[in-house]
């Protein structure tokens, strides 16, 4: 069974920054494609940045190009999203994912909040 659980959500000022973690259980890590969305009460969730399975692409939502950086360790079988400079439009729900040809995968999701 694969598991997924997210880390590192919290509440910052517009300007900060937070390093969220997912950790992925069960499955073979090297075969899945990583990604994280986010979703605000009422809206759909949005696709936000992916990674593929050997780490050499990253792929990023124009909003959060520049800002945020997507990465995966397969020593701790993780995938991070580091998110700088936040603005108050980031505020949502983080979810992580992971799909290989068995099918998606998502955590529970964590809170990201940002005040301005």
């Amino acid at each position: 069974q694969v598991q997924l659980v997210e880390s590192g959500g919290g509440s910052v000022q517009a300007g900060g920054s937070l390093n969220l973690s997912c950790v992925v259980s069960g499955g073979r890590f090297s075969d899945y494609k990583l990604g994280w969305y986010r979703q605000v009460p009422g809206e759909e969730r949005w696709w936000v940045a992916g990674i593929d399975e050997s780490g050499t692409r990253t792929y990023y939502t124009d909003s959060v190009k520049g800002r945020f950086t997507i990465s995966r360790s397969s020593a701790k079988n993780t995938v991070d999203l580091q998110m700088t400079s936040l603005k108050p439009e980031d505020t949502a729900l983080y979810y992580c994912t992971a799909g290989d040809s068995q099918g998606d995968y998502w955590g529970q999701g964590t809170q990201v909040t940002v005040s301005s």
